[in-house]
């Protein structure tokens, strides 16, 4: 199978290239530096040159608070940036997977939301997302909402460490016995890349519907208790964690503070995604292998 991955330089999209590299799939990389998503002409000239059978859209303008003062850089990655691969997509023949985010929804759920739920974005970030879900949706093609990544590693054959996520960060200060704080107030339903990736895989194997996926480890917990979990399991001091709240930090953009999400949907296609603890306990496992 002819893949290719773009923002293959970040955290999700090196996992991505990564597994499917593996399982034996001819894959192209493009990372930020390869392909300009807002560039149309490059866009499709790239997509072209590959001839991919499934295109995989990991590429992403992250900075959510950034996003707040740049709205134009926002849109043009996350939204218009998407519309223009999904058109190379279509001109292509090939199936487009594109990555969406909890952060589409308010947080003011008390149970964990379906790809049923209504979107209502509350930060300049969350809606470009969501601009990019619609621009890829039509079509074979699906969107994986995920969410909480963590799992950086670095990419094959390019120098330096992916982007980092929350979890990564709060490992790297924990090895160190340095203190974290972890909201106690925000829901979440955190996922390890290698997963998501393998996700990912998976369900172009099933071949169910084309549509909206959430993509997510199963369960959830607050991030003060995840992060309590990794500490025990890096077999770091739980007291190093200490508790925050949303409303203890003035950040810029609005975060919804209960944005678990249902993966039954993705389950009843037949993929099944491990409990966020198990990706927890493996990822440590796996830092605490390097560290060694």
């Amino acid at each position: 199978m002819r893949v290719l991955v773009t923002g293959a330089g970040g955290q999700l999209g090196a996992a991505v290239g990564r597994l499917f590299a593996a399982a034996g799939d001819d894959v192209t990389r493009a990372a930020r530096s390869d392909i300009d998503l807002t560039d149309p002409g490059r866009v499709h000239a790239r997509v072209a040159d590959a001839r991919p059978e499934v295109l995989v859209n990991c590429a992403a303008y992250n900075d959510v608070d950034g996003a707040e003062d740049d709205v134009r850089t926002a849109l043009a990655v996350n939204a218009f940036g998407v519309r223009i691969l999904a058109a190379a997509a279509r001109t292509a023949g090939a199936v487009l997977i594109h990555y969406g985010t909890d952060f589409v929804f308010d947080g003011e759920a008390e149970r964990p939301y379906t790809e049923d739920d209504a979107p209502n974005p509350r930060s300049v970030y969350a809606a470009s997302k969501l601009l990019g879900e619609w621009f890829a949706r039509g079509g074979p093609h699906y969107v994986l909402r995920v969410e909480s990544l963590f799992g950086a590693t670095g990419e094959p054959g390019r120098a330096g460490p992916t982007r980092r996520g929350t979890l990564d960060r709060m490992a790297d200060a924990l090895l160190a016995g340095r203190p974290v704080r972890a909201f106690a107030d925000r829901t979440v339903s955190p996922t390890y890349v290698d997963d998501a990736a393998r996700a990912t895989r998976d369900l172009l194997a099933a071949a169910p519907p084309p549509g909206l996926y959430h993509c997510v480890g199963s369960g959830h917990a607050t991030w003060f208790r995840v992060a309590r979990t990794l500490a025990r399991s890096l077999g770091a001091p739980e007291r190093l964690v200490e508790r925050t709240n949303l409303g203890d930090l003035r950040l810029r953009a609005a975060r919804p503070a209960y944005s678990a999400l249902s993966n039954a949907k993705l389950t009843a296609a037949g993929v099944a995604m491990p409990r966020w603890e198990d990706a927890v306990a493996r990822y440590a496992a796996q830092r605490l292998g390097t560290a060694a």
